[in-house]
């Protein structure tokens, strides 16, 4: 048994997607989460940044005696995740937009991918397209201005609907039948965009996969926390803490443990 945290970390508020599900499924586990919103969005930057990033924080969580790392973000896991196991001495589990299901079970052979520029034009999402998605139509489509509005607690406004709308209709036009959602902002927006096309296809979300590969790495590495811990949950904020603990208590009302809002 281990009872050091779990450390995630993410460009902002997005990873929150994923910690919601490691929550649930990982009910014993102390969770330290970096919310990088200093830097945030880590989309357009180059990948030298994100690699800096992304190893400063790596190093802060282990400092904070965290166990293993999950990288919430498409866009660092895309650039940074490779470089990151190759320079630590820990378990790192990372995200990517979920082709591999979307191309499975389409059944029109269209798949929409709405996801950063970072991500997009990264190698791990170009060589699991060309692995999974060789006979699929991939429509892809970066989405400018969409972390910055979820991250401004702007998630359900007009502007955010005009976007999606941009954004999803040529996707539709298409005839896709799954989009991936490829940020782990996006499932904050979930309802919108089910709402925007009418239900016509479904959207995959990673988090619940990798919440698996997290308990299968825990098993593995026998990191799992005891039975008997009670979980203690941080929150790191890289620039002002304000947005990202308003952001928290809207999106998780219900949620009554105990947790700690640090700006560092």
């Amino acid at each position: 048994m281990d009872n050091r945290p779990i450390g995630i970390f993410d460009s902002g508020v997005g990873g929150l997607s994923v910690w919601k599900e490691m929550v649930a499924t990982l009910p014993r586990e102390s969770i330290f989460y970096y919310g990088d919103t200093k830097n945030c969005p880590y989309g357009p930057k180059t990948t030298i940044e994100v690699q800096n990033l992304c190893t400063y924080i790596t190093n802060f969580l282990l400092e904070q005696d965290c166990k293993m790392i999950v990288v919430a973000c498409n866009t660092a896991t895309s650039i940074a995740i490779s470089s990151l196991r190759n320079s630590f001495n820990i378990p790192f589990i990372g995200i990517e937009p979920a082709i591999k299901p979307a191309a499975l079970h389409t059944k029109t052979g269209k798949i929409g991918v709405l996801a950063t520029l970072g991500t997009i034009k990264g190698d791990l999402f170009n060589a699991t397209k060309s692995k999974y998605a060789e006979n699929i139509e991939v429509i892809e489509q970066i989405g400018h201005g969409l972390v910055e509005l979820i991250e401004a607690g702007k998630g359900e406004t007009d502007e955010m609907e005009q976007l999606l709308k941009k954004y999803l209709s040529p996707m539709m036009a298409k005839g896709v039948d799954k989009i991936v959602l490829g940020c782990t902002h996006y499932p904050f927006i979930s309802e919108m965009v089910l709402r925007l096309i009418e239900n016509k296809a479904d959207l995959i979300n990673p988090a619940p996969a990798v919440t698996q590969q997290i308990i299968r790495v825990l098993e593995k590495n026998k990191l799992q926390a005891s039975t008997s811990n009670e979980p203690d949950y941080k929150f790191f904020i890289s620039g002002n803490k304000q947005n990202f603990e308003q952001f928290f208590c809207r999106a998780f009302s219900n949620f009554d443990k105990r947790t700690k809002f640090l700006e560092i």
